[in-house]
Order: structure tokens, then C-alpha cells, then sequence
């Protein structure tokens, strides 16, 4: 696993000059050439990593899937996140193989700004590869332009840099917020597709009685089965009913506890085990929380 812990280092194995910034730098991805094959095969950055690319050749490995850069889109990845780099068989990426920019600054340059704390509430930073944000004409015009003045604020640097800077990167976030929502939006029905098949996945993982040797289903292993990223599939989940991914396992848990206790004789404890919670105690809490009453008051207006 190769550690590039600074901004520094990750341009000198781009072979690229020593940045104007040591926190935070706009590179030119035609600019790049990833010469040193063994130290991309799996590594991690100290920093943050926004990108703008179009038709890249090379294949980046996130997780356990591949994505192949071949139409303009933006990645986000976060300090420490574990990513492979498969590159063409002359291992170098040079202009021919892609344009577009990546806005790499470290942590530290957000020390004592807001954005230090709200920079985790954009989920997009834990989403996968294949989950990245496609833009339009327009849209791509927006951000390459925050790219342009990040770029051009760092050349002469004083003490408005920082703040200057850190409201373009605040301001770039945001229109990515925006633009997921519009892509959650314009691909409805693929993410209708992806509905439907986790109630698939949860119809099945309780009437098979899976629940009794795996537990409650978990959103994270749900997402494994759907090839997508848990804060991925909770955001779309959102964006379709209002509801994230928890909220709908929860949902289908009590609607299959509804159902053992309407045609079922087996006790509540018995059911909470049945449903894959270790103690009876949670499942009351929950199911009175869902509903309003207890399991054993909801079975009673059936008797």
C-alpha cells in the first residue's frame, strides 16, 4: 500500500512541479503522467481529491468494481480512502488519454473554517466510482470555472487566499449537491430499478428466515448485494420516497413482524428471534416507535 501524504509528493509521482500552495493546488489531468506503476496499483492520499475528467483510458478501482473514465464526469474522494489505478499498457497517461482537472487541498487548509465540520456532510465523498456525478454542458461550465479561480487565486497568495479559496471549494460542493439531486432525478427509472430490487432482497432475506442466522438486515450489506455504496443507495432511497435506506429496512421488518403476529401463534420474543434481533427488548422499542403501540397491543385488536 503506497501512503501519499502530501500534495507535494502526489505531484512528483504525477511528474508534475512542486505546487505554488503545499495545502491546496488545481492540476491539469492532461498534465499527468503516472510513470511509477507499482506505486498506483494500491494507495491512499492524505487529502482530498475532486476531479473533472473526460475519456481517460485508464481504469480506476474503487472497492471491488472498475470504472472506465470514458465520458466527462466528477469524483469525489475523501484523506484515506483505498483506490487502484489499472493504467494503459504503456503505464502513461499522458494528454491523449484525457482532459479535465483535479483539485486536490489538504485538511489542514480548512483548520479553524466552518467548512472543516460540514465537509462530511456531503455523503458524495463516500460514494463509490461508478456512482460518480455525470454533468451537463452547462453544469460542467460551472465547475470548471471554480477549478479556474482556485487556480488563478493561489498565484499570488496573501492573507485573503485561504478564505477566498475555501469559498470556491464551499461554493463547488454545493453545486454538487445540487447536480447529485438533478442526476438522482433524471435517472429515475434506473433508480426505480434499484428500489425495486432491494424489496426484492428484503421480501426474500425474510421469508427465506435468513434473518434467524444473520441478524437484522444491515444497510451496508444490503448495498453489497446491490452493488452500491450505503450513503449512495440511503441518498437515492431519499431523493425517490423521502426515506432513507434504514427507514425502508425498518419498514419491511414491521410489516413482516405485523404479519407473524396476525396469523402466527409464536410469542413476541419468539418473533423478535424469528426477525434477527438478539434481544426482544429492541424490537419492542422499535416496533412501538414504528407504530405507536406494542407488539402485544397490536396483536390484541385481532383477537
Amino acid at each position: 500500500m503506497n501512503n501519499i501524504n502530501s500534495i507535494s509528493e502526489f505531484c512528483r509521482l504525477v511528474s508534475l512541479p512542486e505546487p505554488l500552495h503545499p495545502l491546496v493546488t488545481v492540476l491539469r489531468v492532461a498534465d499527468m503522467r503516472f510513470t511509477n506503476s507499482e506505486a498506483w496499483e494500491h494507495f491512499w492520499m492524505n487529502f482530498y481529491c475532486i476531479s473533472l475528467k473526460r475519456d481517460i483510458t485508464g481504469k480506476v478501482k474503487y472497492g471491488q468494481q472498475y470504472y472506465d473514465y470514458d465520458k466527462g464526469l466528477m469524483t469525489f474522494i475523501a484523506p484515506k480512502q483505498v483506490q487502484s489505478l489499472n493504467a494503459p499498457h504503456d503505464e502513461v497517461l499522458g494528454s491523449e488519454s484525457g482532459t479535465g482537472y483535479a483539485l486536490l487541498f489538504h485538511p489542514d487548509f480548512l483548520y479553524k473554517h466552518p467548512l472543516a465540520t460540514t465537509i462530511k456532510n456531503y455523503k458524495f465523498f463516500s460514494y463509490a466510482v461508478n456512482e460518480a456525478l455525470h454533468l451537463s454542458e452547462k453544469e460542467e461550465k460551472n465547475i470548471v470555472e471554480i477549478f479556474e479561480k482556485i487556480q488563478a487565486e493561489y498565484q499570488h497568495i496573501d492573507r485573503h487566499t485561504q478564505d477566498i479559496i475555501l469559498s470556491q471549494i464551499d461554493l463547488l460542493l454545493n453545486y454538487s449537491n445540487r447536480f447529485y439531486e438533478r442526476q438522482f432525478i433524471t435517472r429515475k427509472a434506473v433508480n426505480h430499478d434499484v428500489l425495486t430490487r432491494m424489496e426484492t432482497l428484503l421480501s426474500e432475506y425474510f421469508d427465506k428466515e435468513k434473518s434467524i442466522e444473520n441478524g437484522v438486515p444491515s444497510v451496508e450489506s444490503i448495498a453489497e448485494q446491490l452493488h452500491i455504496s450505503p450513503h449512495y443507495l440511503s441518498d437515492l432511497l431519499r431523493s425517490l420516497t423521502g426515506k432513507s435506506a434504514q427507514q425502508h429496512i425498518q419498514e419491511k421488518l414491521i410489516e413482516k413482524a405485523k404479519e407473524y403476529l396476525t396469523i402466527t401463534n409464536l410469542s413476541v420474543a419468539e418473533i423478535a428471534y424469528q426477525l434477527g434481533f438478539e434481544y426482544p427488548q429492541s424490537f419492542n422499542k422499535l416496533f412501538k416507535k414504528k407504530t405507536n403501540i406494542s407488539p402485544l397491543e397490536f396483536r390484541q385488536t385481532f383477537n
